[in-house]
């Protein structure tokens, strides 16, 4: 039977009993928690922004609305333009009593354009709904 010197402990210098110095470096400091950036408490129930004036639905919501509610997605509103006259809806459904008659040159802060209809904020009250794509300036 051989004996052999390989074994699974700390090494150690020649003539020392101390560990090898790569032994003895202490596990890097883990970085300290982020402090929040602003506090809010979760007693009571949420008061939510009314749907009407403020645009957020479960897939997307405005970019001004992040942290005030919950999307999937956020989107920065861009500026479009009414080549024609056309109703707003409050649903992507033509058969629904318009919530507003848009203008021709009327603007629409469009947040989201698809399936034919473009949904967004229109008018001065910042009315949040639903036009035809079509309506709107190439």
């Amino acid at each position: 039977m051989t004996v052999s010197k390989n074994c699974s402990g700390p090494a150690t210098t020649a003539g020392s009993s101390q560990p090898s110095t790569a032994s003895r470096r202490k596990p890097p400091r883990p970085a300290p928690p982020s402090p929040a950036v602003e506090s809010f408490s979760l007693a009571g129930r949420s008061q939510r922004p009314d749907r009407a004036t403020h645009a957020y639905r479960q897939d997307l919501a405005d970019i001004a609305l992040a942290g005030t509610v919950i999307a999937s997605h956020y989107a920065e509103p861009l500026l479009r333009h009414l080549g024609e006259a056309a109703p707003l809806f409050a649903s992507r459904d033509a058969e629904a009593e318009p919530i507003a008659q848009l203008a021709k040159g009327d603007e629409l802060a469009m947040l989201d354009n698809s399936l034919g209809w473009a949904w967004g904020y229109a008018g001065k009250d910042r009315r949040v709904g639903y036009v035809r794509a079509s309506a709107l300036k190439p």
